[in-house]
């Protein structure tokens, strides 16, 4: 699934902002990360920090979150 961006709320200079990526704390030397970006109305999208043109993953908040606490519990690795 390809995802098209939509742009967030008009500042109040009127610029228009997008959602901020955030990289991964467990970000490789080399540049290997992920980047993580929340959405109004819960939506969560993931994508690779060296290809950040390409696909993206797309979550709902509660589906990214069982997802951290699994990665928490030492489930996912």
């Amino acid at each position: 699934m390809r995802l098209f961006w939509r742009k967030g709320k008009a500042s109040a200079s009127g610029e228009v902002a997008r959602e901020a990526w955030r990289k991964s704390s467990y970000c490789y030397v080399n540049g290997d990360c992920l980047e993580v970006a929340g959405h109004a109305g819960g939506l969560v999208t993931v994508r690779d920090s060296k290809n950040p043109s390409e696909s993206v993953l797309a979550f709902g908040r509660a589906q990214w979150d069982a997802f951290i606490d699994g990665v928490r519990a030492g489930r996912h690795g």
